[in-house]
């Protein structure tokens, strides 16, 4: 999407300074140079690039959606009193599979709601929520560690709704495939979920920096947020479907193609022929559905 491109640019040119400084800094210091405050701050800003209110295609609430807050634990990043909006949109039948929908940068879940209709049309009960910093959560500005962590407390969430670990699946689309993978690999999780399902992700952030700028620069060195999905995949012990799209513009499929080769367990790569980085859902459903059966043992009824 657009949007994600001028998300890129912003972050290639951010790059291509703080590589400038780099160099007149000296190669002995990258890692205190990479802790520098204001380039953090900057570097989140413009990672996330969150926009304010509800997405202009924002048609409504579907029926059935409950929307709640979810209060962050004492202790967590952040202010005591933080929350995050989450919306849980349950299926017909009370016995169906539930997902958690985690979703990447820019939009809020207003801009993400056909995705979660897919997925709700697909027969699947599911949990989405913005993390902090977007739209009704509360806090300003993600970060990598935050992201993480508010995953993990809708994860405890979706445990309530949806108690048979069998039935709970983790769905992360880009961005989001990177924070859904930090959630799989977590110890013990493989007897937490059914499975791993994540659309058009990349490896790391630093690796789709370079594939836009130049590969030789040391951007994993000069980048506070690592978003290393290549490396946590390996720790995933269920079964993982990666997704995506052939004609995606802005994340090229061969990032999934080497998540899929780092999988371990049992996995499957659909690469969806002619799917871009937002529609591979969409135009891709039979092979989703048949995926569903042949990985997970799935097959929801439709909604």
């Amino acid at each position: 999407m657009p949007s994600s491109h001028r998300l890129l640019e912003f972050l290639v040119n951010l790059f291509r300074r703080r590589t400038r400084l780099f160099a007149v800094l000296a190669l002995s210091v990258p890692l205190g140079f990479a802790g520098c405050g204001q380039l953090v701050q900057k570097e989140r800003e413009l990672l996330f690039r969150v926009v304010p209110g509800t997405a202009s295609w924002y048609g409504g609430m579907p029926d059935g959606v409950v929307e709640t807050d979810l209060p962050v634990a004492a202790g967590r990043s952040g202010d005591a009193g933080e929350h995050i909006n989450a919306w849980w949109w349950p299926a017909a039948s009370p016995d169906a599979p539930a997902v958690l929908y985690l979703h990447g940068a820019r939009w809020n879940l207003t801009g993400q709601l056909f995705r979660i209709e897919q997925l709700h049309d697909f027969g699947f009960s599911v949990l989405a929520i913005d993390y902090r910093g977007f739209g009704k959560s509360s806090g300003e500005l993600p970060s990598e560690e935050t992201v993480y962590e508010d995953a993990r407390l809708a994860w405890q969430h979706l445990k309530t709704l949806q108690p048979d670990p069998k039935k709970r699946l983790i769905y992360g689309h880009s961005l989001g495939g990177a924070i859904a993978i930090d959630l799989a690999s977590q110890p013990g999780q493989q007897q937490q979920a059914r499975g791993l399902i994540v659309e058009s992700t990349f490896t790391t952030l630093a690796d789709i920096a370079k594939s836009l700028s130049y590969p030789w620069l040391p951007l994993q060195l000069l980048l506070s947020q690592k978003f290393d999905a290549v490396d946590k995949i390996a720790q995933v012990g269920m079964p993982v479907l990666i997704v995506h799209g052939t004609s995606d513009r802005y994340v090229p499929s061969h990032f999934s193609e080497k998540l899929y080769a780092a999988a371990p367990q049992r996995k499957k790569l659909l690469l969806v022929e002619g799917g871009t980085h937002n529609n591979s859902m969409r135009i891709g459903e039979s092979a989703y559905r048949r995926a569903f059966r042949e990985l997970f043992g799935l097959d929801p009824a439709p909604a």
